[in-house]
């Protein structure tokens, strides 16, 4: 089956959602929020920005709700009553199955749980095969976008094609199902080939993100003793070439199990090819047969494994299995991001070296046949337009994207998306980090032109899939606000104690298992229960109350409305005076000054209150930072949250901290808050900025802010 313009019954008026207070607007319909290609000025996005801030809640509009796949709340009363029988109607729906499965979950050896057990399939045929054969062959499956402005158009028949060639060039290199196949390549649709290449003969992918060094790719390797690479000769990066092929060379000698590497070539960079081991990819599938049947997989057989960002700690190996996990990205993709098969383009513009490019580029988009893009360069080269070019040039509906980019665009201002069509574009939706209330603002007025709605996404690289998001022709959308579960997921804020709690900041839980979850840590089947399972119970790992919990590591809020508001990780709880705040609360209301285009922020000992907020602040355009500014900054985290909230030192910056997928990586900035030494630095994207960092930090004493100081050991 291949799903493409099924939708269910229409609309019903949604009782599960509070009617709209007085201070709530319908988008598309309030002419204030149509701010695109008018020629507003900074200043006018400013005031309506300003205006904006006082509503609440955004009401999804008419002509959405009247199009949209899901327009009932009935589905979450549906998927609550049985919350087995619905994921199984949803697996069976949307993905074809060799084999039927026995069992739909298998809670015996919990928390190591199984889905649809029994059952087999291929996540390569569900992406590829059943459209080629579904007649959908010509269909774009990715426009390609280099960063030097080539651009290649590449059907599902020609993926199709290369799949096999590249599946048949693996086999004949000695790689069979469940070997592992590390895959370092840029951002070109041979990764998407070489990944589904691995689905299709069962080897797990491990893709490793193309901007780490090759000290880490070596690492990668060694830790999942992969039998094959692939790679390429080289990478583009903001006009510059870097080596792929040549760095691995010098760190992999000596990996026993290493036996192959396939070496793209890219980016015309030298490199040596060594005889028995190293072969080009453009000639290993020259040489290869042109058919290889897909091999039918038992759907807990592990499709790939990935690394976490590693923004908190040391980063973690995540197994994720094929039939639950492409039923979670399935459903999702479809029906959060409203997708509609045949006629949008979807774009995520994450890196396929996360979890974000492997359930929103490729396995959730392409189980429905969707057309993607795919842009090679960064979101500044070869200009800072090059987004709303690319939205233009290839009418994007769908964009998905990260508040960090959001940001960085409110601070270079709305001239660059001014200049471009940007009409093509129904819905917007935001991955990785909280977004704070303003970035929501900006981005549904500027790039949305106020009628496109908007999804502020939750989940990790261990669910696999979406588990908090609105539903776009369901549910009104609150600025900085998650919304609710999605249907079957069973969330939670619990305090100390695994006590449910509304109203206030606690530990944000997962009460029941979903498909898509992470099925362990690889190698480290302690470090699994013990991270995600040990939470509420120190003897044992299933909790201690009837519900076995699922430690998720982020802090959140319920309100009164049943919205859930993401603080951000517990690591970055600040704790003033025995009141606690989430380093993504303080953040929000820091960058509710008009002024500030982002802001970071940390707790720093203090003698009196224990801890107390230090902010690092980036502000918008070319405003320089001032006392008065200071002053104003405190005022407004005060009005917004509580004086104890104000930071009491701000560092003015034009950089901040973050990994490779654009998380602030706030325990760098508590390294220099303290003075110790920093901490593990391969996932940061930039660390050229840490010394830039170090010597604002430094500066920022001679305003008269004492240097830190350290408590006595006790």
């Amino acid at each position: 089956m291949s799903p493409d313009d099924e939708r269910p019954p229409g609309a019903v008026s949604d009782s599960r959602r509070p009617g709209p207070p007085r201070d709530s607007v319908s988008s598309a319909t309030d002419g204030r929020q149509r701010l695109s290609n008018t020629g507003a000025t900074d200043d006018d996005v400013a005031a309506t920005l300003s205006r904006l801030m006082e509503v609440e809640r955004f009401e999804p509009s008419h002509e959405f709700q009247a199009h949209a796949r899901i327009s009932d709340n009935a589905i979450y009363e549906e998927a609550d009553r049985d919350f087995r029988g619905w994921w199984a109607t949803q697996a069976d729906t949307l993905l074809d199955w060799s084999r039927r499965w026995d069992t739909v979950l298998d809670e015996s050896r919990a928390p190591f749980y199984e889905w649809f057990v029994g059952g087999q399939l291929n996540a390569c045929h569900n992406c590829l095969d059943r459209h080629v054969e579904a007649g959908l062959g010509d269909r774009v499956a990715f426009h390609w976008h280099g960063e030097q402005g080539e651009q290649r158009t590449v059907t599902y028949a020609q993926l199709h094609c290369d799949v096999q060639l590249m599946a048949n060039a693996l086999k004949a290199r000695g790689i069979s199902k469940g070997d592992i196949v590390g895959i370092y390549l840029p951002m070109v649709p041979e990764v998407v080939v070489a990944m589904l290449a691995c689905a299709r003969i069962g080897a797990p992918h491990n893709v490793i993100f193309d901007g780490f060094p090759a000290t880490a790719v070596r690492d990668h390797l060694d830790f999942c003793a992969a039998k094959a690479l692939i790679t390429a000769d080289g990478a583009r990066h903001k006009g510059t070439v870097v080596a792929l092929k040549a760095p691995v060379d010098e760190t992999v000698a000596g990996l026993e199990s290493l036996d192959t590497i396939i070496v793209l070539r890219h980016a015309g960079v030298p490199c040596e090819m060594r005889e028995g081991r190293d072969v080009w990819w453009d000639e290993a599938l020259a040489q290869s047969d042109p058919e290889c049947p897909c091999e039918p997989l038992d759907a807990e057989h592990p499709l790939f494994i990935l690394y976490t960002s590693g923004s908190t700690a040391k980063p973690k190996v995540i197994v994720h299995s094929t039939g639950g996990y492409l039923t979670g990205v399935a459903w999702t993709s479809l029906n959060v991001f409203d997708l509609q098969p045949a006629s949008d383009v979807f774009w995520c513009s994450a890196d396929v070296g996360w979890i974000t490019g492997h359930s929103y580029i490729v396995y959730g988009p392409m189980s429905h046949g969707t057309t993607s893009v795919m842009f090679e360069g960064s979101q500044d080269y070869p200009s800072k337009a090059i987004f709303w070019e690319l939205i233009e040039r290839y009418n994007v509906t769908i964009l998905y994207t990260a508040p960090t980019a959001i940001r960085t665009w409110m601070k270079w201002g709305a001239s660059y998306p001014e200049g471009h069509d940007l009409s093509s574009l129904r819905l917007l939706a935001t991955v990785g980090e909280p977004i704070n209330p303003k970035a929501w603002l900006w981005y549904h007025t500027v790039i949305g032109g106020g009628r496109c709605p908007i999804l502020d996404t939750w989940w990790q690289t261990e669910t696999g899939c979406l588990l908090i998001a609105p539903l776009p022709g369901l549910t009104a959308a609150k600025p900085g606000s998650a919304s609710h579960p999605l249907p079957a997921i069973h969330a939670d804020v619990v305090d100390e104690n695994g006590n449910s709690i509304r109203g206030k900041q606690g530990y944000l839980v997962l009460k029941r298992p979903w498909p898509a979850m992470l099925r362990t840590l690889y190698h480290e089947d302690e470090r699994y229960k013990q991270t995600y399972f040990g939470r509420f119970d120190e003897r044992g790992y299933l909790g201690q109350f009837e519900e076995r919990i699922y430690y998720v590591g982020d802090v959140a809020r319920i309100d009164e409305d049943g919205y859930f508001w993401i603080g951000g990780r517990v690591d970055d709880v600040l704790n003033v005076a025995g009141s606690r705040f989430a380093a993504a609360e303080v953040e929000s209301a820091i960058v509710a000054h008009p002024k500030v285009a982002e802001a970071a922020a940390i707790g720093q000992f203090d003698e009196d209150t224990g801890q107390a907020v230090c902010a690092f602040v980036i502000l918008e355009g070319d405003c320089p930072g001032s006392d008065r500014l200071e002053s104003e900054i405190r005022a407004e985290v005060s009005s917004r949250l509580d004086e104890l909230a104000a930071p009491r030192r701000i560092i003015w910056t034009d950089e901040l901290p973050k990994t490779r997928s654009g998380k602030i990586m706030r325990r760098l900035l508590r390294d220099i808050a303290a003075g110790e030494e920093l901490g593990d630095l391969t996932t940061l994207r930039d660390p050229r900025v840490m010394g830039e960092l170090e010597q604002h930090f430094v500066g920022s004493r001679a305003d008269g802010a004492p240097p830190p100081t350290t408590p006595e050991p006790v």
